[in-house]
């Protein structure tokens, strides 16, 4: 895990995971992607960039965005509450 630059780091965004949810963490912005690891419930998460990828009907609705949360991992956007159905920050590269 690479750690950002102070002045990046400032100011980065954390958004909350739905409430009563352990979130699958995964390689790739889809579910068939393995899963890297599991959030625990209340986690908070950064979103870099965002990227299309499986559509997943979570608490925030359905969608078929994916939020790069660290190198190489992705949570569906229908569990982050980002306040917004649509993207919220810079399409992955």
């Amino acid at each position: 895990m690479t750690m950002a630059p102070v002045a990046e780091s400032a100011s980065l965004r954390y958004y909350d995971v739905a409430p009563g949810y352990r979130l699958n963490v995964r390689s790739g912005p889809g579910t068939n992607y393995t899963i890297e690891r599991v959030l625990a419930e209340g986690a908070k998460v950064p979103i870099f960039c965002q990227t299309p990828g499986t559509t997943v009907t979570g608490p925030y609705g359905t969608s078929n965005i994916w939020d790069n949360i660290d190198d190489g991992q992705y949570v569906s956007d229908a569990y982050v509450n980002t306040g917004s159905d649509g993207y919220i920050a810079p399409r992955c590269a």
